[in-house]
Protein backbone atom coordinates (compact mmCIF):
# COMPACT_ATOMS: atom_id res chain seq x y z
CA UNK A 1 0.00 0.00 0.00
CA UNK A 2 1.16 3.08 -1.19
CA UNK A 3 2.34 5.66 1.80
CA UNK A 4 -0.35 8.00 1.05
CA UNK A 5 -2.94 5.55 1.61
CA UNK A 6 -1.11 4.24 4.87
CA UNK A 7 -1.42 7.98 5.91
CA UNK A 8 -5.16 7.68 4.90
CA UNK A 9 -5.65 4.94 6.90
CA UNK A 10 -4.00 6.49 10.11
CA UNK A 11 -6.46 9.17 9.48
CA UNK A 12 -9.52 7.32 9.49
CA UNK A 13 -8.30 5.75 12.63
CA UNK A 14 -7.83 9.43 13.88
CA UNK A 15 -11.23 10.50 13.42
CA UNK A 16 -13.02 7.35 14.46
CA UNK A 17 -11.02 7.40 17.57
CA UNK A 18 -11.84 10.68 18.32
CA UNK A 19 -15.88 10.33 17.43
CA UNK A 20 -16.07 8.87 21.01
CA UNK A 21 -15.03 11.93 22.66
CA UNK A 22 -17.55 13.61 20.46
CA UNK A 23 -20.65 11.29 21.29
CA UNK A 24 -19.39 11.87 24.69
CA UNK A 25 -20.51 15.86 24.48
CA UNK A 26 -23.23 15.13 22.34
CA UNK A 27 -24.71 12.67 25.38
CA UNK A 28 -24.41 15.52 28.12
CA UNK A 29 -27.09 17.73 26.32
CA UNK A 30 -29.33 14.92 24.25
CA UNK A 31 -30.87 11.87 25.20
CA UNK A 32 -29.03 9.15 24.45
CA UNK A 33 -31.91 6.81 22.33
CA UNK A 34 -32.64 10.08 20.37
CA UNK A 35 -29.17 11.02 20.10
CA UNK A 36 -28.91 7.83 17.59
CA UNK A 37 -32.21 8.44 15.76
CA UNK A 38 -30.91 12.12 14.70
CA UNK A 39 -27.73 11.50 13.80
CA UNK A 40 -28.93 9.14 11.42
CA UNK A 41 -32.02 11.54 10.43
CA UNK A 42 -29.12 14.18 9.74
CA UNK A 43 -27.86 11.74 7.19
CA UNK A 44 -30.67 9.76 5.84
CA UNK A 45 -32.91 12.82 4.74
CA UNK A 46 -29.87 13.64 1.97
CA UNK A 47 -29.76 10.12 1.12
CA UNK A 48 -32.70 9.78 0.21
CA UNK A 49 -32.89 12.81 -1.96
CA UNK A 50 -29.16 12.67 -3.48
CA UNK A 51 -27.70 9.07 -3.43
CA UNK A 52 -29.27 6.30 -5.59
CA UNK A 53 -30.77 3.19 -3.77
CA UNK A 54 -27.99 0.56 -3.89
CA UNK A 55 -28.92 -2.76 -6.08
CA UNK A 56 -28.84 -5.28 -2.84
CA UNK A 57 -31.69 -7.42 -1.21
CA UNK A 58 -33.75 -5.44 1.12
CA UNK A 59 -33.39 -7.80 3.98
CA UNK A 60 -29.67 -8.05 3.73
CA UNK A 61 -29.57 -3.41 3.72
CA UNK A 62 -32.38 -3.75 6.07
CA UNK A 63 -30.12 -6.16 8.56
CA UNK A 64 -27.12 -3.99 8.05
CA UNK A 65 -28.87 -1.19 9.11
CA UNK A 66 -30.69 -2.93 12.17
CA UNK A 67 -27.12 -4.32 13.18
CA UNK A 68 -25.21 -1.60 12.58
CA UNK A 69 -26.83 1.40 12.84
CA UNK A 70 -29.46 0.57 15.37
CA UNK A 71 -28.43 -2.27 17.59
CA UNK A 72 -24.71 -1.01 17.42
CA UNK A 73 -25.30 2.41 18.32
CA UNK A 74 -28.49 2.27 20.87
CA UNK A 75 -26.15 -0.18 23.26
CA UNK A 76 -23.02 2.30 22.94
CA UNK A 77 -25.19 5.32 23.35
CA UNK A 78 -26.97 3.70 26.27
CA UNK A 79 -23.78 1.83 27.66
CA UNK A 80 -21.63 5.69 27.73
CA UNK A 81 -24.61 7.81 29.31
CA UNK A 82 -24.83 5.09 32.23
CA UNK A 83 -21.64 5.42 32.47
CA UNK A 84 -19.05 3.82 30.28
CA UNK A 85 -15.52 5.72 29.68
CA UNK A 86 -15.91 7.35 26.20
CA UNK A 87 -12.02 5.63 25.93
CA UNK A 88 -12.79 2.20 27.33
CA UNK A 89 -15.80 2.30 25.00
CA UNK A 90 -13.53 2.66 21.85
CA UNK A 91 -11.68 -0.77 23.42
CA UNK A 92 -14.53 -2.86 23.91
CA UNK A 93 -16.32 -1.87 20.59
CA UNK A 94 -13.42 -4.28 19.36
CA UNK A 95 -15.20 -7.41 20.43
CA UNK A 96 -17.39 -7.33 16.84
CA UNK A 97 -14.45 -8.56 15.51
CA UNK A 98 -14.62 -12.15 17.51
CA UNK A 99 -18.23 -12.16 17.36
CA UNK A 100 -18.14 -11.58 13.85
CA UNK A 101 -16.34 -14.46 13.03
CA UNK A 102 -18.39 -16.79 15.09
CA UNK A 103 -21.52 -15.50 13.83
CA UNK A 104 -20.14 -15.96 10.47
CA UNK A 105 -19.15 -19.88 11.50
CA UNK A 106 -22.97 -20.23 12.71
CA UNK A 107 -24.89 -18.81 10.10
CA UNK A 108 -23.20 -18.52 7.19
CA UNK A 109 -20.80 -21.79 7.57
CA UNK A 110 -17.38 -20.26 7.46
CA UNK A 111 -15.04 -22.03 8.35
CA UNK A 112 -12.63 -21.01 11.29
CA UNK A 113 -8.81 -21.36 11.52
CA UNK A 114 -7.20 -22.26 14.12
CA UNK A 115 -5.45 -18.80 13.77
CA UNK A 116 -8.74 -16.82 14.35
CA UNK A 117 -9.76 -19.40 17.07
CA UNK A 118 -6.50 -18.42 19.33
CA UNK A 119 -7.30 -14.91 18.35
CA UNK A 120 -10.57 -14.91 19.58
CA UNK A 121 -9.73 -16.76 23.08
CA UNK A 122 -7.54 -14.20 23.32
CA UNK A 123 -9.72 -10.80 23.18
CA UNK A 124 -12.27 -13.08 24.75
CA UNK A 125 -9.59 -13.42 28.01
CA UNK A 126 -9.08 -9.86 27.28
CA UNK A 127 -12.95 -8.74 27.63
CA UNK A 128 -13.45 -11.24 30.64
CA UNK A 129 -10.15 -9.01 32.49
CA UNK A 130 -11.76 -5.42 31.39
CA UNK A 131 -15.03 -6.99 32.58
CA UNK A 132 -13.81 -8.33 36.26
CA UNK A 133 -12.11 -5.01 36.52
CA UNK A 134 -15.43 -2.93 35.99
CA UNK A 135 -17.33 -5.32 38.25
CA UNK A 136 -14.27 -4.11 40.93
CA UNK A 137 -14.30 -1.02 40.22
CA UNK A 138 -17.59 0.39 38.71
CA UNK A 139 -21.08 -0.81 37.82
CA UNK A 140 -20.40 -3.72 34.71
CA UNK A 141 -24.06 -2.86 33.30
CA UNK A 142 -22.11 0.22 31.05
CA UNK A 143 -19.79 -2.77 29.70
CA UNK A 144 -22.14 -4.91 29.20
CA UNK A 145 -23.91 -2.48 27.13
CA UNK A 146 -21.56 -1.73 25.46
CA UNK A 147 -20.60 -5.07 24.50
CA UNK A 148 -24.11 -5.26 23.17
CA UNK A 149 -23.27 -2.64 21.16
CA UNK A 150 -20.09 -4.76 19.40
CA UNK A 151 -22.50 -7.67 18.85
CA UNK A 152 -25.11 -5.60 17.24
CA UNK A 153 -21.74 -4.03 14.78
CA UNK A 154 -21.32 -8.18 14.03
CA UNK A 155 -25.09 -8.25 13.05
CA UNK A 156 -24.38 -5.61 10.43
CA UNK A 157 -20.71 -7.23 9.76
CA UNK A 158 -22.41 -10.11 7.95
CA UNK A 159 -25.33 -8.57 6.73
CA UNK A 160 -23.23 -6.43 4.74
CA UNK A 161 -20.67 -9.18 3.35
CA UNK A 162 -24.27 -10.89 2.67
CA UNK A 163 -25.33 -7.92 0.66
CA UNK A 164 -22.38 -7.50 -1.85
CA UNK A 165 -22.99 -4.09 -2.99
CA UNK A 166 -21.13 -3.23 -6.45
CA UNK A 167 -20.95 0.66 -4.14
CA UNK A 168 -20.09 -0.10 -0.55
CA UNK A 169 -20.16 3.17 0.30
CA UNK A 170 -24.04 4.21 -0.97
CA UNK A 171 -24.87 0.73 1.20
CA UNK A 172 -23.92 2.78 3.67
CA UNK A 173 -25.47 5.34 3.06
CA UNK A 174 -28.34 4.00 3.09
CA UNK A 175 -27.77 1.80 5.78
CA UNK A 176 -28.89 5.51 7.93
CA UNK A 177 -32.09 5.27 6.58
CA UNK A 178 -33.45 2.28 8.83
CA UNK A 179 -32.65 3.44 12.05
CA UNK A 180 -33.84 6.78 12.79
CA UNK A 181 -38.20 6.01 12.67
CA UNK A 182 -37.55 2.90 15.35
CA UNK A 183 -34.82 4.91 17.33
CA UNK A 184 -37.42 7.56 17.32
CA UNK A 185 -40.75 6.02 18.54
CA UNK A 186 -38.00 3.98 21.24
CA UNK A 187 -37.16 7.44 22.35
CA UNK A 188 -40.83 8.75 22.39
CA UNK A 189 -41.66 5.70 24.48
CA UNK A 190 -38.48 5.74 27.10
CA UNK A 191 -37.61 9.40 27.25
CA UNK A 192 -40.84 11.43 26.76
CA UNK A 193 -41.99 13.68 24.35
CA UNK A 194 -40.76 16.52 27.34
CA UNK A 195 -36.93 15.93 27.21
CA UNK A 196 -36.53 15.50 23.18
CA UNK A 197 -38.41 19.04 22.80
CA UNK A 198 -36.49 20.58 25.55
CA UNK A 199 -32.90 19.04 24.37
CA UNK A 200 -33.87 20.61 21.23
CA UNK A 201 -34.82 23.90 22.30
CA UNK A 202 -32.79 24.81 25.11
CA UNK A 203 -29.50 25.45 24.09
CA UNK A 204 -28.39 28.13 27.00
CA UNK A 205 -27.34 25.63 29.09
CA UNK A 206 -23.41 24.58 29.57
CA UNK A 207 -22.60 22.48 27.26
CA UNK A 208 -25.27 22.78 24.84
CA UNK A 209 -22.53 23.88 22.11
CA UNK A 210 -20.05 21.82 22.50
CA UNK A 211 -22.92 18.76 21.95
CA UNK A 212 -24.10 20.18 18.72
CA UNK A 213 -20.23 20.18 17.31
CA UNK A 214 -19.64 16.76 19.05
CA UNK A 215 -23.19 15.99 16.71
CA UNK A 216 -21.98 17.92 13.81
CA UNK A 217 -18.41 15.55 13.74
CA UNK A 218 -20.39 12.70 14.95
CA UNK A 219 -22.21 13.11 11.07
CA UNK A 220 -19.74 14.65 8.54
CA UNK A 221 -16.40 13.00 10.19
CA UNK A 222 -16.93 10.02 11.82
CA UNK A 223 -20.01 8.38 9.30
CA UNK A 224 -19.59 10.29 6.10
CA UNK A 225 -15.43 11.13 5.46
CA UNK A 226 -14.39 8.38 7.82
CA UNK A 227 -16.91 5.30 5.95
CA UNK A 228 -16.17 7.71 2.49
CA UNK A 229 -12.07 7.15 3.25
CA UNK A 230 -12.62 3.32 4.64
CA UNK A 231 -14.24 2.44 2.07
CA UNK A 232 -12.26 4.09 -0.84
CA UNK A 233 -9.52 2.18 0.87
CA UNK A 234 -11.06 -1.13 0.94
CA UNK A 235 -11.78 -1.07 -2.36
CA UNK A 236 -8.57 -0.46 -3.72
CA UNK A 237 -6.38 -2.91 -1.94
CA UNK A 238 -7.06 -6.43 0.15
CA UNK A 239 -8.99 -6.26 3.19
CA UNK A 240 -6.29 -8.13 5.50
CA UNK A 241 -4.40 -5.03 4.29
CA UNK A 242 -7.03 -2.41 5.43
CA UNK A 243 -8.20 -3.81 8.36
CA UNK A 244 -5.61 -4.50 10.98
CA UNK A 245 -5.88 -0.07 11.20
CA UNK A 246 -9.31 -0.50 12.88
CA UNK A 247 -6.82 -1.13 15.82
CA UNK A 248 -5.51 2.36 16.44
CA UNK A 249 -9.19 3.41 16.78
CA UNK A 250 -9.19 2.35 20.76
CA UNK A 251 -5.45 3.67 21.08
CA UNK A 252 -6.52 7.07 19.99
CA UNK A 253 -9.79 6.93 21.59
CA UNK A 254 -8.25 5.77 25.28
CA UNK A 255 -5.28 8.56 24.60
CA UNK A 256 -7.81 11.11 23.39
CA UNK A 257 -10.50 10.38 26.46
CA UNK A 258 -7.01 10.80 28.78
CA UNK A 259 -5.48 13.97 27.30
CA UNK A 260 -9.38 15.99 26.84
CA UNK A 261 -11.37 14.12 29.61
CA UNK A 262 -9.05 13.39 32.38
CA UNK A 263 -9.91 9.56 31.95
CA UNK A 264 -8.14 7.01 33.71
CA UNK A 265 -7.95 3.49 33.65
CA UNK A 266 -6.91 0.60 35.62
CA UNK A 267 -3.79 -1.76 35.08
CA UNK A 268 -6.14 -4.85 34.34
CA UNK A 269 -8.22 -2.65 32.09
CA UNK A 270 -4.92 -1.98 30.33
CA UNK A 271 -3.66 -5.69 30.49
CA UNK A 272 -7.10 -6.27 29.15
CA UNK A 273 -6.88 -3.72 26.07
CA UNK A 274 -3.63 -5.71 25.14
CA UNK A 275 -4.78 -9.22 24.65
CA UNK A 276 -8.20 -7.53 22.94
CA UNK A 277 -6.56 -5.44 20.24
CA UNK A 278 -3.62 -8.41 20.01
CA UNK A 279 -6.19 -11.64 19.84
CA UNK A 280 -8.48 -9.45 17.06
CA UNK A 281 -5.02 -8.09 15.12
CA UNK A 282 -3.65 -12.03 15.25
CA UNK A 283 -6.69 -13.33 14.11
CA UNK A 284 -7.64 -10.76 11.43
CA UNK A 285 -3.66 -11.58 9.93
CA UNK A 286 -3.35 -14.64 7.12
CA UNK A 287 -0.58 -16.80 7.33
CA UNK A 288 1.22 -16.73 4.01
CA UNK A 289 1.42 -19.80 1.92
CA UNK A 290 4.93 -21.29 1.26
CA UNK A 291 5.84 -20.79 -2.20
CA UNK A 292 6.12 -23.91 -4.32
CA UNK A 293 9.71 -24.30 -6.22
CA UNK A 294 8.73 -24.13 -9.72
CA UNK A 295 9.09 -27.26 -12.11
CA UNK A 296 12.01 -27.12 -13.61
CA UNK A 297 12.17 -25.91 -17.52
CA UNK A 298 12.74 -28.63 -19.92
CA UNK A 299 15.73 -29.22 -21.65
CA UNK A 300 15.99 -28.00 -25.19
CA UNK A 301 16.33 -31.23 -27.75
CA UNK A 302 19.56 -31.03 -28.52
CA UNK A 303 20.74 -30.62 -24.72
CA UNK A 304 18.70 -33.52 -23.64
CA UNK A 305 21.42 -36.17 -21.93
CA UNK A 306 21.76 -39.21 -25.17
CA UNK A 307 21.80 -42.84 -23.94
CA UNK A 308 25.23 -44.12 -24.59
CA UNK A 309 25.32 -48.04 -25.54
CA UNK A 310 28.01 -50.19 -24.39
Amino acid sequence: MPFRHVLLAMSVALMWGLNFIAIDASLQHFPPIFLVALRFALIAVPTILLVPRPNVPTRWLIGYGLGFGTLQFLFLYWGMSAGMPAGLASLVLQASGPFTVLLGATFLRERVSGRQMAGILVAVGGLALVGWSRAENASVLPFLLTLAGAFGWAIGNISNRQARPENPLHLTLWMTVVPPIPMLALALIAEGPARIATSLTDFGEPGAVAALVGLAYTVVIGTVVGSGVWTWLMARHPAGVVAPFSMLVPVVGMTAAWVILRETVTVPEIVGGVFIVGGVLYGSMRRRATPRPADPEPLPEDKKAVPVGD
